[in-house]
């Protein structure tokens, strides 16, 4: 039974992952912070909830040993931990735009690292949750943005030296999944929970998505754009990147 790893993995789109991937056969390993999603999740023999602090290198570290005590192989990492900061810029800490980046792009980093030499072994997959936000410009979300921004650029990058290695690197790029729709959990420096914006367009289910995504995988499809408005914002932004900001704008973030 081959092993998944799935960062954020009690949150909506993570479970969803989790659910199609054990259809398929997988042992699925949800890492999140400790909550009652994460309970819920518990240590079966289809899945392992496990509580990691991802911003925590020794508690990634722990966990991954943890894994590979178990598990005879582990074939594909899912970086799926994310958080938002909506808002203008100017109204924001600092501080709260660096947690963004921990969160959306270093966890991911240190996460890499502790599963390169055995995704490297079983010649497996890392699969980077990116966003239309990691390649066009989205207003009122400079921090998100720029994350996702950095994010692909980090995978992309180690695309060309895992090739090597037989290792297969992809990005999926969803556009609005509703995973917390109405439910931010808002943080004291603003920061909330990704899919609770309430300013989106054409919202996915995180099934849906999960299904796309990992049909995209199964292909060996390099960028995976998640749904409707994905597949058109990479389109124009490509042909026509100021008509689509322009679009963006008129559309988005006007709360």
């Amino acid at each position: 039974m081959k092993t998944a790893v799935i960062t954020g993995g009690a949150g909506g789109l993570g479970r969803a992952l989790g659910q199609v991937l054990q259809a398929e056969g997988w042992f699925t390993c949800h890492l999140d912070l400790p909550g009652p999603e994460l309970n819920a999740i518990g240590h079966t023999d289809r899945q392992w909830g496990l509580a990691v602090d991802l911003t925590d290198r020794q508690a990634v570290l722990k966990a991954a040993n943890q894994i590979r005590k178990a598990r005879l192989s582990i074939d594909l990492v899912v970086h799926n931990a994310g958080i938002t900061l909506i808002g203008a810029f100017e109204d924001q800490d600092h501080a709260a735009h660096r947690k963004v980046f921990e969160v959306n792009y270093f966890a991911a980093v240190t996460t890499t690292d502790a599963f390169l030499a055995d995704i490297r072994a079983a010649k497996g997959t890392h699969l980077a949750i990116s966003s239309v936000a990691g390649f066009t410009p989205l207003i009122r979300r400079t921090a998100y943005a720029a994350s996702k921004h950095a994010m692909e650029g980090f995978f992309k990058s180690l695309r060309s030296e895992e090739r090597a290695f037989d290792v297969h690197v992809a990005i999926a790029a969803p556009s609005f999944v509703a995973t917390n729709l109405g439910n931010p959990d808002l943080q004291q420096d603003g920061t909330a929970r990704p899919g609770s914006a309430t300013d989106g367009v054409d919202y996915m289910s995180a099934e849906d998505a999960a299904d796309v995504i990992l049909k995209g995988l199964a292909k060996r499809r390099d960028f995976i754009p998640v749904g409707r408005v994905a597949t058109l914002a990479n389109l124009l932004n490509r042909a026509w990147p100021w008509k689509y900001q322009q679009i963006m704008e008129k559309r988005i973030g006007k709360d």
